[in-house]
Formats: C-alpha cells, structure tokens, sequence
C-alpha cells in the first residue's frame, strides 16, 4: 500500500514545539501521511490565556515549527477557538483517522483532552495519546503509601533511580502532502501573539525560539559544564546557568533528551559528573513541579497549605498603599539592587535568574506581606519561561503555603542574598543602576511577618 493511500494522521502539537524525540509524530509517521495543527486554545473552561511574553515567544516557536515540519513534508495548520470544535473540524476536513498528541497535565488540559478523545471514539476516530514531556508520568512515581509525593528529596531519588525511555531516533522526511487534501489554517499573524507596546526588542536581542537553537545551547552547555556549573549556576552574576528553561517549557527540547546527554556526559567524563548531576537535579524539579500539579490540581489556585487561608494577604486591589507597593516591584524600584535587578532584568529580557527570583518572591510576600498570587501572575505575564506547575509551586513555596515549602520564618535578606550571590555587584549595576530609596524597612518588616504568621495560626487553631 503507498503513502497516499493510508489514512490520514493528524498530529496536534501543544506545549512540545520540535520534531525531535517527539512520540506522537513518531508514531503518526509510522502509520500514514501526517498533517499538523496547533490550536491556540484560550476559551476552553479552565485554560489560563498565555501571558505576553509568552504570546511573542509562541509567535517565534510557531515560525521555527513550520520550517522544521516543512522540511520533513509535513504541513503545519494553525487555529484558534475551543480545540474540541477544531480537532473536529479538522478530522472531517482532512478524512483524519487517527489523532495523535503529547499529553498534558494541567487539570483543565486534560479535562479538554479527555473530552476530545472520547467524541472521536464515538465517531470511530482513534486518539492516541503518548508520554513526551516529563522524565515520568506523574503517576508513575508514587510514595509506598501509594500517593503523590510531597517532598522533593524522596522524589528526586525515586526519579534518579528510574529508567527513563531513551530519545527516539531523528525522523524521517515523509512524501510531500497534496496541498488539496490539507484542510486550510490561519496565517500566524492572525492569532495575534504579538504585544502592542513596546518591549519586546529585549526579548528579541537574548531569545533565539526554536529547536535548532535549543539544540545548539545544549551542545554548548554539555561541553562547559565542567568549568563550573555545580559552582556557578547559583550566581546571578556569572554566566552560569544553562538558560534552557525556555526551551523546556515549548518543547523546543525534550526532557528525556537532556536527561540522557547528561547521564552519557557524566558516564564518560567524570570531571563533568558534578556538573551533569546539578543539572539533572533542576530537570527533576520541573518534573516534580508538574507531579504536585496532578496530584493537586488546585496548586494555581488555593494555598495547598489550608491553614495559610487564614493569613491576612495585602491585595493591591483592595489596599492602596499595597498597589503602591507592588508598582514599586514591578518597575525593579525597591531600593533594594538584587531585587531591582532582577525585576528589570525580568522586564528587558523575559526571565531572571532562579536564585533572584525567589529573593524577589520573599520581599513582595514576607516583607510586603502581599498575596502570592499578586507576584505570580505578574510572573506569568513577563517570563518567558512560565509554566503554570513551575509558577504556582515556586510561588508556594516561598511563601510557605504549598507542598515541601520553606519554613515561613525564611525571609531571604535581599541585602545579605547580594553579598553571597553577587559580591562584587556588577548583576545589580548591569540591570539596576540607579539605587533607589528602600520601600520597606527589612528588619521590621520580617518581625511584622512573623507576627502576622503566628497570628494565623491562632486563627488556624479557633
């Protein structure tokens, strides 16, 4: 039987932006001509829009996945609207038999997903579903009392001690689709990904969105991370970091991909082992974030610590000297150099380093004493990197409402942070250079949060 005369199978990409180790085009080149979709899906129940500096990182991603699918004979089809109404139409328009996509694993992610699989099981239409974007399936790594895991420690060395499935081979070109029988799309400048204000060219000048870049940084990060990464990437003064996050995030790279060129860097050259294990060791907390938001769907939403409920947050919306204070933030205009470079870096680039960001997190949600969820929607809007499992569970965790979350009395000390992580002061001159006045005096203010933090245990207890 030739190409043309299998059944048509449909890939729908997601969060998983690449052609390489991809299981669900794998399997789709295997069975018959492929067609491709991406639906930008923000009016399904449940879906949280995308925020702008990932809508102009999507724009990118989007153009990179063309060419890339283009040169493998494989049309790319863009959509917006409910995905359930798009993968229908597109079944029909394009005769599709089989659907196959990576899964997902936000609560209303997979409520959409289950939806579409069984409406095309009742019209005889298969939907295949494959596992491509975490190390493991969130079920699979279960405690001995059979139950997700809470704490990171027991669940990394669950992790580490786990096969993980090798990365598939690069694929291969398939015969070129008549255009007649691929059902029509929209242009990408259509979907409207692009901000209308200014502020993107610092993005565009430190981000290269798409899978040969990714690759190319991986590359470049295995052959350095003997000179110091185990050392290094915890300074955001130095160039330490392996700036994969993004990559991660859209798929750009897959996880077990890494996972595997980290295992065989370390196997072969031990002076790079220390290095390869740091590294996996972030990997497996993306994956541990992603674990906490299956097994408690409400992460994004509600303190997974239920005696936080009684905290007695600021809400900016409520509390003008509160919003005062949070412009403040935002702008990287706290008086504070590690903090403010860190949120003008956020602005100018997309991103800021791990170590600033929870610094960052501890000012506005300790000695601010503002919501968690005030900093991390404004992360949501600004990161490039965001994920709704990472964002929500970091958040948590600084504020010490969510799972394996940092003792409250941990309040950083943005002052002491700067001269352990950046000593010499040249990340706060880079981004934040003109010092301003302190917002908030940092010794009260920590003795105001602990007051407040036993406070709501008295209020917790009644």
């Amino acid at each position: 039987m030739t190409q043309s005369a299998l059944p048509t199978q449909l890939v729908w990409f997601r969060d998983d932006l690449r052609t390489n180790d991809h299981p669900a085009l794998d399997a789709a080149l295997s069975s018959g001509p492929v067609i491709a979709v991406y639906v930008l899906d923000q009016e399904s129940a449940g879906i949280r829009p995308l925020g702008g500096a990932a809508k102009w990182w999507l724009h990118q991603a989007l153009e990179d996945l063309r060419r890339s699918l283009g040169q493998l004979g494989i049309p790319l089809i863009l959509r917006q609207g409910p995905a359930a109404e798009i993968i229908s139409e597109l079944v029909h328009e394009g005769n599709v038999q089989t659907v196959h996509w990576n899964r997902r694993y936000g609560h209303a992610e997979r409520a959409v997903d289950m939806q579409i699989k069984q409406e095309l099981q009742a019209r005889g239409v298969h939907a295949r579903s494959y596992s491509g974007m975490l190390l493991h399936e969130p079920w699979e790594l279960l405690t001995k009392n059979n139950t997700g895991y809470k704490v990171f420690t027991p669940f990394y060395n669950a992790l580490r001690d786990s096969k993980t499935r090798p990365p598939l081979p690069a694929p291969r070109a398939q015969d070129a689709i008549a255009k007649a029988s691929v059902p029509s799309g929209e242009d990408l400048d259509h979907l409207g990904l692009l901000p209308d204000i200014e502020w993107t060219a610092g993005l565009a000048a430190r981000w290269e969105p798409g899978e040969a870049p990714a690759r190319q940084r991986l590359g470049e990060v295995l052959e350095s991370i003997a000179e110091g990464y185990a050392e290094h990437h915890d300074r955001p003064d130095l160039d330490g970091t392996s700036a994969l996050s993004p990559a991660l995030r859209w798929g750009h790279l897959g996880a077990r991909e890494m996972w595997d060129a980290l295992g065989r860097l370390a196997a072969e050259h031990p002076e790079a082992a220390a290095g390869a294990t740091a590294l996996r060791r972030q990997l497996a907390w993306r994956d541990f974030c992603w674990h906490l938001y299956y097994h408690h769907p409400q992460l994004p939403e509600r303190n997974l610590r239920a005696e936080f409920d009684h905290f007695d947050w600021a809400w900016p919306e409520q509390d003008p000297h509160a919003a005062g204070q949070v412009r403040l933030w935002q702008k990287g205009r706290t008086g504070f150099g590690l903090v403010d470079a860190g949120m003008q870096q956020l602005w100018q680039t997309g991103w800021m380093h791990n170590r600033v960001r929870m610094v960052a997190a501890s000012l506005l949600v300790k000695n601010l004493q503002v919501h968690w969820k005030v900093g991390e929607r404004w992360f949501w809007d600004t990161l490039v990197d965001a994920d709704l499992a990472s964002n929500s569970a970091n958040w948590q965790w600084v504020a010490g409402s969510g799972a394996d979350a940092a003792p409250y009395f941990r309040v950083f000390n943005p002052e002491l942070q700067a001269k352990k992580f950046d000593p010499q002061g040249s990340y706060a001159a880079r981004f934040a250079p003109l010092a301003a006045e302190p917002i908030v005096d940092l010794k009260q203010s920590r003795r105001a949060a602990l007051d407040a933090y036993e406070q709501m245990k008295l209020s917790a207890g009644s």
